[in-house]
Formats: structure tokens, C-alpha cells, sequence
């Protein structure tokens, strides 16, 4: 004979058993299941560590492994006594014969004997329901005979009865016996449990479990509590009905039942389906029903409806939405489609921007939902709109605001309006057509109408104190523009403003996300609008932020760009000397080994692993003396070392050269590119806030660099003697600091006196080595109009750009 045995392998504590032994356990060795493996009976191998089977009409087993390997050992010992392969998941056929049985079984007989519905039977029923539930075929038995027999009605008068007598033990029968019909998982069942007759008393039967000492008052809740809100009158007694009753049923499914047990998982999923398919029927009951819609659209924009009564609009729409997930596909695009052709979006944009938070935020689950569902219809109503619109009510930009302006100490909406955002402005779910490109329409559209909005709390949060506003515009009167942030007048970092708010930080990282992620996804517009706002510049002067998060944000801004290994990109930093606050922030960091010391050190990592060549000259020529002191990273003396083998390699070229060639007559003048970047950001804007940038050039980085090492070599015995009176000069902490010693602007051709003077405020760091295009950001300008990479506007300015021209609401200043 053969048999399965399970024995304990360690002490087991009485409290994990299901029975009391008296305190003492179980010691090791102890027997827990004997059972003989019959070649007849049905074992049933389930998800690699299940052993299921049945040894008589009302007793099924189960062996639950913690290890597949151990299950996998029974389940050959089983299949070897069976003579089956190992590989089979059931070793007989008999399941599926009796179910197949059972489905050709007519639908009047009867397959058990039910004891008669009486009081002095409860026991013995509840004991009958509970038993079957381990069985699939005996609750499938037991379904058949309550259906025909029309037994659940009779329970449910048993439950008055016990109710009216206080029979508190028949009571706790019947919740037994109702949770086990439940659990029958039968649809034809739950049709008459949930019908408006038989639905209270279900939940009445459900509120006295045995557990509780007192029963709950589930029925008081429905009944008095929870109040059906008709925004409009339904006058559909169906739709009604079906309302009500999917609200029971969910409330039974969410609150009453206790959650299922792992073994207990699929019993309720025909209750799911059964409230899924009525929200279906709800929504296309609904959908159908135009004239009701329609009358709930006009009392939403209707400027005379009460704050209540909208209120009660919105969040009847929110929970339509919501239900409308229930559909299907092609249902569902036929639902949003009868929304937008009922004006879902112009009534959005009318209570997005309500004072109620309750209001909005409805509002913008209902955004969320049509975002999500089809971004470009949001896109294609919103450029309509611009057509007819000002760029305040404009429903991305009002989207905006109310991220701005988000009054939770968490910014919980705001990071949901960004993410709906993000979706709107990615390019991956931007159609393109034979006769149009989504993307390029769109993403016009945005940085034209949209972008001085999302960046306007960060421009504000980065301005100048008042002081250097006075002086700038003293400047301007000599026809002079600097941009907020340079060094004007020993001015220095600590001038400037950093954001010192938690939820002002918050917010701005927000936005740094956004415009992170349009740097990697958008290619000349977001290039356009850096050079043109000089972004990276204020950007980086959240890096002085005491929230060190923020200041990673900005970091990782910096980061994005320089990853793109743009050329056009390296010229904007190097000439804006825009390492200075980076490696700043990296030596006011010390000694410390954190998340702002990682990011930094990656940051020159990827420049000295990819061998940019322009930055890393530019590092090594402008910050070395602060950096080779970090030794605890071989990064610095990397770029140093890069530096030096491409001076080698351009020195060997020029040598390899015959002296012709290197006349004056064959050399490219150092200022040509200059020159002709000086005509690009002089240019108008061919549109507002938008000027059209040029091809990058296809050379290759190096290029440039024997002109720049040929200056290097020329003025190194100037060099040499400079250092040593600029070397950068050590803080309390220890390390070095820098200065702003690069101006925004760009040179201009005359300069002035004043130009002179200011000229000389910078650091010599500007000539300490590096080409004379790394010098050309330091002089003073003429104002031009629109395209000069720093250029400001200012408010009393009426000649400034319309873009810049903000009313209090278009663009809030967050912290200033």
C-alpha cells in the first residue's frame, strides 16, 4: 500500500493550528495527514505547488508546498502509483466527465436534497452550503436545486421571521448560509438576491455576522444615509432601478463582504462581472438619452447656475466617466465622441478655472479620463481655440495655472496636471497624416501660446533683487541689456534669488521636470526657447536651493542637454561659462558623500567618457586649478589627461602640415562661426516668442580646436603669468569659488565707453587660455528686439516682446 504522509519537521506553535491541543504544540516527527493514494482517484497538480484531490463525496483535501521542488517530489510519487507521466496536471479524467455530465443534466433536476426551509433546519442548511464550497461540482449542484426550487426567497422570509423573534443564533445561520449563496458565484442566483424584492433582506442577512459582537447597520446606511442625487429627473424607471441596484451591489461587494481569502479569490469574480455588465448598461442607457445630456452640458455653463448644483453636474460626470471604462473599445470612442460633440471640453475649461477645489477637482479626473483616452482630440480643440481665443483662457494654459496654483502643501493635483501634461506635449502619441503633421502644428502651437506660461513662476522665482534691478535699468538707458543674473557690479550668486519655500520648490521642480523631458523629446523648439530665454542659466541658479532636491532637478536639466552632445548646445554653455555654478555648488558640497556629489561627478563622468571636446576644454582650461585637488575620483585628471592627448594629436597634425598651408591665407578666422551665430540671434522672430533656428553644422567638434590651440599656445606666456593672480580663491570651507564672469550678451561690433567699463567688471577667466570665442559673451551689446541669448524684458518696456507682456494671472510670481 502506499500513502501519503506529512509529518512536522520542526516545533509548530498551537496558535498557527486550527484546532486547540492545549497549549503544548506539536513536536517534530509529529504525524499531521495520513491519506492512500488510490489508483483511481483524481489528483489534480495546481499552479507548481497545489496538490488537489478528493477521497469521498464530502471530503476534499489540498497540499499546499512552500517549495516547488518539494510538490514536484509528491506529485511523481502520486503519478508513479497511477502509472502516469509526470508532466500531466491530472492524473484521471473523472472531473471533466462529471462536469460534462452535469452540463447535459436537465436544468428541472433535482441534484440535492435540500432540507425543508424551517427554522429548526437553519443548522443543518448552513452546514450544507459551507461543505459544497471546497467543491466545483457540488456548488454547481447545489445552485441548480436553490434556482428551481425557488429556495432563496423562502430563506429570505425566514429572515423576517427570525428578525421579528430576535432569534439571534438563527440570525447567524442565515449570514452563513446567504455569504455561502454568495459564493456559489451563480449570476442566475444573484439576479434574484439583487432584485429591488429580495436585495434588503440579502443585506439585512449580511449584517448579523457571528464575529461582531453588535450587528452592523448596513440597511439604515442605504436607506437614510446614502441619498440618490438626480442632477437632472430620470424619468427612465429602468435606468433608475438599474442605478440603485448597482450601488447596492457594489456596496455589498466593498464594504459588507470580508475580503476574500486566497482560496476564496475567484469565488465573487461572477459579482464583479455582474456590476461591470450594469455599468454598461448604465452608460449606453445614458449615452442614448441626448436630450438628457444635453440639458446636464447647459446647466453646467450656465453662468446662473448655483455653485451646489454644479458641483453636483461635475461629479455626476466624473462617476459617468468612470463607468465608461467598463465599455468597450469601439463603445468607448462612441461615448467620448458624444461628449466632445456636446461641448465636453469648452465646459471643462469653464470649471477648471473655479474657485471650489471640490469643483476642480472633479474637473480634472474628467480631463484626465479624455486625455487619456485620446490626447489628440484635446490637441485639436485646443488650436482651434487659439484661432478665437487670448492665450489666458486657453484650456492648456488655464491646465496650467491650476498646477501653478495648486493650494495642497503636497502639490497632489499639480503632479496629476503635469502627468496629463506630459501627455499632451509627447511626441510618441502625435499622429502624422498625408496632409498634416500633428507634432509640428502642435508643438508650435504650444511654445507660441502655452511655454511663457509653464516657465513664468520659474523666471520669476530667478530674477535679481531689487537693487540690480535699479541698475539694469540705468544700463538701458546707454542702450545696454544684461541678463538678470550676470555679474554686474561685483555682483554675486548669492545676489540672486533661490526659491527657499518648500512648496514653491516643489512646484518649481515640477516644471524642471517638464521642460527636462521636452530637452529629450522636442528637438529645435525647445533648443529655440533656451537660447532665446537664456533658461539654462536661470535654471542653474536653483542649484544655490537649500532643497537639495530642487537642485538635483536643475542638475539633471543641465544633464539632459549635454547628453544630446549637441554642438550648438556645448557653444550656449561654454560661452555662458555655465559650469561655473555647477562646480560651485560641487565644492560648497565639500566633503560630503551624497546624491548632489554622485550627480555632479557623473555629469563631467559622461563628458570625459563620451570625450566631448569642446566642454573638456573648456573645463580643464577655466576650472581645472579648482578641481585637481578631488582625488577620491580619477574623473578631473581624466579630462585633464584628455585634454592633453588631443593637444598632442592637433599639435602632431599641425606639424604634419607644409608651412604653406599654414599661412594666414589657408587658417579659418576664429571669428567666422562667431560671426555668423552674431547674425542668427540678432534676427527677428519670425513669430511671437518663436525664432526659427538654423541647421547645426556637421563638422565635427574638433574642428575649432587648432584655432583654439593656437591661441592657447600664443597667449600661454600671458597665461602663465595671469594664473597666478587669478587663481580662484578659497572659501571658509576650503574649496574654490567662481564668479559669473561671462555676460549674456553677445559682442557687438562698437563699443561704447560704457561698454568698455562694464566689459571690464568680468573675470579674467575669460582669457585664461581659451579660444577667443570663449571670450565673446563678456563685452556689452546694443539692445536689439527679440533673439539675443539673454535678452530680458522688461515691464516698463513698451517695446518688449507680447509674450513677456503678463497680466497677475497669466503669469503668477511664486515666491518673489
Amino acid at each position: 500500500q502506499f500513502f501519503i504522509s506529512i509529518r512536522t519537521e520542526s516545533y509548530i506553535s498551537s496558535s498557527s493550528l486550527l484546532y486547540d491541543d492545549g497549549g503544548n504544540g506539536l513536536l517534530a516527527g509529529s504525524l499531521l495527514l495520513e491519506s492512500k493514494i488510490n489508483p483511481n482517484t483524481a489528483y489534480q497538480k495546481q499552479q507548481d505547488t497545489l496538490i488537489v484531490w478528493s477521497e469521498a463525496e464530502n471530503y476534499d483535501l489540498a497540499l499546499s508546498f512552500q517549495e516547488k521542488a518539494g510538490c514536484d517530489e509528491i506529485w511523481e510519487k502520486i503519478c508513479q502509483v497511477q502509472g502516469k507521466d509526470p508532466s500531466v496536471e491530472v492524473t484521471q479524467d473523472l472531473i471533466e466527465s462529471e462536469e460534462e455530465h452535469i452540463e447535459e443534466m436537465p436544468e428541472t433536476s433535482p441534484l440535492i436534497d435540500l432540507p425543508t426551509c424551517e427554522l429548526n433546519k437553519l443548522e443543518e442548511i448552513a452546514d450544507l452550503v459551507t461543505s459544497v464550497l471546497s467543491s466545483p461540482i457540488r456548488r454547481e449542484k447545489l445552485a441548480l436545486a436553490l434556482e428551481n426550487e425557488g429556495y432563496i426567497k423562502k430563506l429570505l422570509q425566514l429572515f423576517q421571521v427570525c428578525e421579528n423573534l430576535e432569534n439571534t443564533e438563527g440570525l447567524h445561520h442565515l449570514y452563513e448560509i446567504i455569504r455561502g449563496i454568495l459564493f456559489l458565484n451563480k449570476a442566475t442566483l444573484f439576479e434574484v438576491m439583487f432584485s429591488d424584492e429580495c436585495i434588503m433582506d440579502v443585506v439585512g442577512c449580511l449584517e448579523y455576522d457571528p464575529s461582531l459582537a453588535q450587528p452592523k447597520r448596513h440597511r439604515e446606511f442605504l436607506t437614510k444615509t446614502a441619498k440618490f442625487k438626480e442632477v437632472i429627473p430620470i424619468t427612465d424607471s429602468e435606468l433608475r432601478q438599474k442605478i440603485h441596484q448597482t450601488y447596492r451591489v457594489q456596496y455589498i461587494q466593498d464594504i459588507i463582504l470580508p475580503t476574500p481569502s486566497v482560496f476564496e479569490e475567484n469565488f465573487l469574480s461572477t459579482l464583479t462581472s455582474f456590476i461591470f455588465f450594469n455599468k454598461v448598461e448604465i452608460v449606453s442607457m445614458l449615452q442614448e438619452d441626448e436630450k438628457f445630456l444635453s440639458e446636464v452640458f447647459a446647466q453646467l455653463t450656465d453662468e446662473a447656475t448655483d455653485d451646489d448644483k454644479r458641483c453636483e453636474l461635475v461629479n455626476f460626470f466624473k462617476e459617468f466617466c468612470a463607468f465608461s471604462q467598463t465599455l468597450q473599445p469601439q463603445n468607448r470612442d462612441a461615448f467620448f465622441k458624444t461628449l466632445a460633440k456636446l461641448g465636453i471640453l469648452p465646459a471643462l475649461e469653464i470649471v477648471m478655472g473655479m474657485d471650489d477645489l471640490q469643483v476642480r477637482s472633479a474637473a480634472t479626473d474628467i480631463f484626465s479620463y479624455l486625455v487619456e483616452f485620446s490626447p489628440s482630440m484635446v490637441r485639436e480643440f485646443v488650436m482651434q481655440e487659439a484661432q478665437q481665443s487670448d492665450d489666458d483662457i486657453l484650456l492648456i494654459n488655464v491646465v496650467i495655472e491650476q498646477m501653478i496654483c495648486d493650494t495642497d502643501p503636497e502639490l497632489g493635483g499639480a503632479v496629476q496636471l503635469m502627468g496629463l501634461l506630459r501627455t499632451l506635449i509627447d511626441p510618441e502619441n502625435m499622429l502624422a497624416t498625408a496632409n498634416k503633421t500633428e507634432k509640428s502644428e502642435f508643438l508650435n502651437f504650444f511654445y507660441n501660446h502655452c511655454m511663457h506660461v509653464l516657465t513664468a513662476p520659474l523666471l520669476a522665482n530667478t530674477s535679481e533683487d531689487k537693487c540690480e534691478k535699479v541698475f539694469t535699468t540705468l544700463l538701458k538707458t546707454y542702450t545696454f541689456i544684461f541678463y538678470l543674473s550676470d555679474a554686474v557690479v561685483g555682483s554675486t550668486k548669492s545676489n540672486t534669488i533661490c526659491p527657499d519655500n518648500y512648496q514653491t520648490a516643489q512646484l518649481l521642480a515640477l516644471i524642471l521636470e517638464l521642460l527636462t523631458f521636452c530637452v529629450e523629446h522636442h528637438t529645435y523648439h525647445i533648443k529655440n526657447y533656451i537660447m532665446n530665454k537664456d533658461l539654462l542659466r536661470r535654471v542653474l541658479v536653483l542649484m544655490n536651493s537649500k532643497h537639495t532636491f530642487l537642485a538635483l532637478c536643475a542638475l539633471r536639466f543641465m544633464r539632459r542637454i549635454i547628453g544630446l552632445k549637441d554642438e550648438f548646445y556645448n557653444r550656449y554653455i561654454t560661452k555662458g561659462n555655465l559650469f561655473e555654478p555647477v562646480i560651485n555648488a560641487l565644492l560648497d558640497n565639500g566633503t560630503r558623500y551624497n546624491l548632489l556629489n554622485s550627480a555632479v561627478i557623473e555629469l563631467f563622468e559622461f563628458i570625459r567618457v563620451e570625450d566631448i571636446k569642446s566642454l573638456i576644454a573648456h573645463i580643464v582650461e577655466n576650472f581645472y586649478n579648482a578641481l585637481e585637488s578631488i582625488e577620491y575620483v580619477q574623473t578631473f585628471k581624466g579630462l585633464k589627461t584628455k585634454y592633453e592627448q588631443e593637444k598632442d594629436r592637433q599639435n602632431q597634425k599641425l606639424n604634419s602640415v607644409p608651412s604653406i598651408l599654414r599661412s594666414n591665407r589657408f587658417r579659418r578666422d576664429a571669428r567666422a562661426l562667431e560671426e555668423d551665430e552674431e547674425m542668427w540671434f540678432n534676427e527677428d522672430e519670425e513669430e511671437e516668442g518663436e525664432a526659427v533656428v538654423p541647421p547645426v553644422e556637421k563638422s565635427k567638434p574638433e574642428d575649432d580646436f587648432p584655432d583654439s590651440y593656437e591661441k592657447f599656445m600664443e597667449t600661454k606666456k600671458a597665461k602663465e603669468s595671469e594664473d597666478k593672480e587669478n587663481l580662484p580663491k578659497r572659501t571658509s570651507a576650503g574649496g574654490f569659488k567662481f564668479t559669473f564672469s561671462h555676460s549674456a550678451s553677445a559682442a557687438n561690433g562698437a563699443n561704447s565707453t560704457n561698454s568698455k567699463s562694464v566689459a571690464a567688471q568680468t573675470s579674467p577667466a575669460s582669457s585664461n587660455g581659451s579660444s577667443s570665442k570663449n571670450a565673446t559673451l563678456t563685452t556689452a551689446v546694443t539692445a536689439t528686439k527679440g533673439s539675443l541669448v539673454g535678452l530680458v524684458d522688461y515691464p516698463d518696456d513698451e517695446d518688449d516682446d507680447e509674450e513677456e507682456e503678463t497680466s497677475p494671472r497669466k503669469r503668477p510670481r511664486l515666491g518673489s
